[in-house]
């Protein structure tokens, strides 16, 4: 069975062609770095970094760029916030403090580093050049109030909709720019001129005067830059696909590319059944679920599911991830230990059962390849039981290999490296609880006791830095 898809824009599971045989080349949306990391956006990048690995481990040379949005609207919002609050952090410094935070929590799950992960900053010269290609085919246009935006032409380009299945007439107006210089409500902007409430380090020089990218051309600029004017894979979370790939769809064919051959999306996070939202202030924080359990066993209960289906987060969720790992992990312990006991010569290869590779290949079936994992263990344990050793060897391989692919192996060294860590663990967990008394202490104006705790962390070598987001802590040695 060769692998499938679930193309998004034709709405089939497709079979799997790459453009170029034996090389597969992705671009996954990253994140945009103004707000610390929540469980959902663990949850995409884990997504991609199982088909990255899935597609590896089935013999395929993988290219995975995934980017940092680092200039937005939303971005410089936060920025201006936390300096009405008494904060100097600029926009730039918090964007790459929170970029930090970002790929801590992917490191933490043992999320593969992309192949590259370029910022939007940093690619300012391809989305000028874009934007006028655009300009130059009839597919964009600046507004005549000589304020500096660029727009995309909705109208000019007969498939706008086409991934979404949507009509131009049914949509709603664009949002993400001042429509005084609209031709239509529906055009989105391409590069927005600077405003005077906007730092000057927030602009670059363009032909249409100082300003800064849309948040969509970025995303075009950047995976055609890296990945080429057609690429195999296109990712990111189902609330990207309008209008963000929508419009980056439309812009990129307008001006000649042919871009992603298909568009893959996950499914989203909800709190008890509610869209976890910081508006309804039910997000859950990356740091917070990884401080609840064990790195790999957040792994396995955001990767369990099938990644098109949304993930409900529960009371008791983290603890069944827990025992399910407990049962892989108490196999392969107590097979390389009978096994090593008993000098058994015979080695079971270390290759996933043909069941597995099925449900992978299945549009990534991952509850279906669970449950062949599930069962390769309850058989293995039956066959310690009944002293067949060499079926028992036979078993420990192939979850030796299925928990690889998947990257939960209990055994692997990333995994024993972290646990090897459990004394800052313990150390975080105590200074965590510190902190939280001293942020009680403050909100109600205990400054003695504010101050008391702050000196006793001090003197005991711990660093603390009070930002706009919370204190966070430091070891002076480090």
């Amino acid at each position: 069975m060769a692998l499938q898809l679930y193309d998004s824009r034709t709405q089939t599971l497709a079979d799997f062609t790459p453009i170029t045989p034996g090389a597969v080349s992705i671009y996954v949306c990253g994140p945009t770095v103004q707000s610390s990391p929540h469980i959902g956006h663990l949850r995409s990048a884990l997504v991609y970094d199982q088909l990255r690995r899935w597609l590896t481990y089935s013999g395929f040379n993988v290219t995975l760029v995934r980017n940092v949005t680092d200039i937005d609207d939303k971005i410089l919002m936060s920025a201006r916030e936390a300096q009405q609050g008494g904060s100097d952090e600029q926009w730039w410094a918090l964007a790459y403090r929170v970029e930090r935070e970002f790929t801590a929590g992917y490191d933490a799950l043992g999320i593969l580093p992309p192949t590259y992960e370029p910022r939007a900053t940093g690619n300012i010269p391809e989305m000028i050049e874009l934007i006028e290609r655009l300009i130059e085919r009839g597919h964009a246009y600046a507004a005549p109030d000589d304020s500096g935006d660029v727009y995309f032409d909705t109208l000019s380009w007969p498939s706008y909709g086409e991934l979404t299945h949507q009509k131009v007439e049914n949509m709603d107006a664009a949002p993400d720019a001042d429509p005084r210089g609209k031709r239509d409500a529906r055009d989105f902007a391409l590069w927005k001129g600077h405003k005077t409430d906007e730092p000057d380090s927030a602009s670059w020089h363009a032909p249409w005067g100082l300003g800064r990218p849309g948040w969509h051309i970025e995303c075009s600029a950047m995976s055609t830059k890296f990945l080429g004017s057609s690429f195999d894979i296109h990712g990111g979370g189902l609330d990207l696909r309008f209008p963000h790939h929508e419009n980056e769809l439309a812009q990129s064919r307008a001006a000649g590319d042919g871009f992603a051959t298909y568009w893959l999306h996950n499914g989203l996070v909800s709190i008890g059944t509610q869209k976890m939202s910081k508006s309804l202030g039910n997000s859950i924080y990356a740091a917070e679920l990884l401080h609840e359990a064990r790195p790999q066993v957040v792994r396995y209960y955001l990767g369990a599911a099938h990644y098109r289906s949304n993930l409900d987060f529960h009371d008791g969720a983290l603890a069944e991830a827990e025992a399910a790992l407990d049962r892989i992990e108490g196999f392969l312990e107590r097979a390389n230990r009978r096994l090593t006991d008993t000098r058994f010569t015979g080695s079971g290869v270390e290759t996933v059962p043909d069941e597995f590779r099925q449900a992978m290949d299945d549009d990534l079936a991952m509850p279906q390849a669970l449950a062949v994992l599930h069962e390769a263990v309850r058989a293995g344990n039956a066959a310690l039981d009944s002293e067949d050793l060499g079926a028992a060897a036979t078993m420990r391989g192939e979850v030796y290999a299925m928990t690889e692919v998947l990257g939960i192996n209990p055994l692997s060294p990333q995994w024993r490296a972290k646990a090897d860590s459990a004394p800052r663990q313990a150390l975080a967990t105590l200074i965590e609880r510190l902190l939280d008394d001293r942020a009680s202490a403050r909100a109600g104006q205990d400054w003695a006791t504010a101050d008391r705790i702050r000196d006793e962390l001090t003197e005991a070598g711990v660093e603390i830095e009070d930002t706009p987001t919370g204190a966070h802590w430091s070891l002076t040695s480090e």
